[in-house]
């Protein structure tokens, strides 16, 4: 069902279209060289190495004449919710590793998907989404949406023809993500594609499990696809922030949504953002390595009741996190206390190693009879794998689960 050509290890277009529309010529198809090249040089008096960080609220005129020539077009910036050069740079950089024509970037991965929906779909219409989505997402999907007369129907992804079936008059809009939060279900992209252009349906898709390190939805034929950037883009667990890239004329109106309801990300985090992208191969490579390894020897303990991870689509790794449901006889509260070095935290992707209870947290806002149908139970614990030590990472929680035992 998945071939070879449907996860990227970074084989792009030649040209890459930034939103300035202007092209910027690579030597280079490879993942690694693109992620550190993908953004035109800046043309400045002072050549900076770096892109200077442009903390500013608003940009300055030397007069009328020239105020009137930014709306007509003829300039670059005016406010900095409307634009500013560290903001614009991320929009173009995830862009362009993910081989799509435009992007933007937001305040945080929820505003990201809320510009990216709204710049598909209005009032009345209806959207069909995967069941098994991260719990921000659907509340966002199924409370905010709805006060707009946006009606969504939550199904299962895994057959294609419930999602056909669940499909109405008025559905313009079909949402899933390429890794599942947090069960790592891997999506048929190819599938949710034929069947959106087979009823002429918009197709956004999170790739914010997988990154553009291992999938490129937008190279499978989805029209937009959704970053939290506070994740693996950023890298560090020190910013928030979100990226919207796809087809030009649906990241235009993604644009307008953002900048008029104020979802921008400010100068500053767009910078550190920037600066963490950099080492994205690097970092998914080691991290993805390790929650293999992790999830291979969790797979043998006894008081490990199921692990979660898509060990079959690559021999290196799909992804740094693993998720895992304990047997009954283990308590889960003295297994998180007994985590020695590995942090408590409500999110993902830092290069530390940290755990999240998604019962408490990601999926607090999910109907119970919907979290008991997905599996997500007080047992379930999803793992970040970071950057230390394999045998390290794996001796942790072989030690925690072993002192948890009652």
């Amino acid at each position: 069902m998945f071939g070879s050509t449907y996860f990227s290890m970074g084989k792009f277009p030649a040209d890459i279209v930034l939103l300035n529309l202007k092209k910027v010529e690579m030597l280079t198809e490879r993942f690694e060289t693109k992620l550190l090249h993908s953004v035109k040089k800046q043309k400045l008096p002072i050549k900076s190495k770096v892109t200077p960080i442009y903390q500013t609220s608003a940009f300055t005129f030397d007069d009328l004449d020239e105020l009137e020539r930014y709306y007509k077009g003829e300039g670059n910036y005016l406010y900095t919710r409307s634009g500013n050069p560290n903001t614009d740079e991320l929009g173009e950089a995830v862009a362009a590793i993910e081989g799509a024509p435009a992007g933007v970037a937001t305040s945080s991965g929820i505003s990201a998907i809320l510009a990216g929906v709204l710049a598909t779909i209005e009032s009345g219409d209806h959207i069909v989404a995967a069941d098994d989505l991260y719990g921000g997402s659907f509340h966002l999907l199924n409370n905010e949406l709805k006060q707009l007369g946006i009606e969504t129907t939550f199904v299962s992804f895994s057959d294609i023809h419930q999602v056909e079936q669940a499909i109405q008059s008025n559905t313009k809009l079909l949402y899933t993500e390429s890794i599942t939060n947090p069960l790592l279900r891997v999506e048929n992209l190819d599938a949710v594609v034929d069947l959106a252009k087979k009823h002429n349906l918009v197709t956004i898709v999170d790739n914010t499990f997988a990154t553009p390190y291992h999938c490129n939805p937008y190279k499978r034929g989805v029209d937009l696809v959704i970053h939290s950037a506070t994740k693996y883009i950023g890298g560090h667990s020190d910013i928030t922030a979100g990226v919207v890239v796809g087809k030009t004329e649906l990241v235009a109106r993604a644009k307008k949504k953002v900048v008029n309801l104020g979802a921008n990300v400010s100068p500053f985090e767009a910078w550190l953002t920037c600066r963490g992208l950099k080492t994205l191969a690097l970092r998914m490579k080691s991290q993805s390595l390790n929650a293999r390894k992790l999830a291979e020897a969790l797979k043998t303990n006894d008081n490990v009741a199921k692990v979660y991870y898509p060990f079959e689509y690559s021999e290196e790794g799909f992804g740094a996190i693993v998720t895992i449901e304990l047997s009954k006889n283990v308590d889960v509260n003295k297994f998180l206390r007994a985590l020695s070095w590995v942090k408590i935290i409500p999110t993902l992707a830092g290069v530390e190693t940290t755990v999240s209870h998604p019962l408490s947290t990601s999926h607090r806002a999910l109907p119970p009879e919907a979290r008991e149908a997905l599996g997500i139970t007080k047992e379930v614990v999803r793992i970040s794998v970071g950057i230390e030590h394999p045998e390290d990472i794996i001796e942790v929680f072989e030690k925690a689960i072993e002192n948890s035992v009652q």
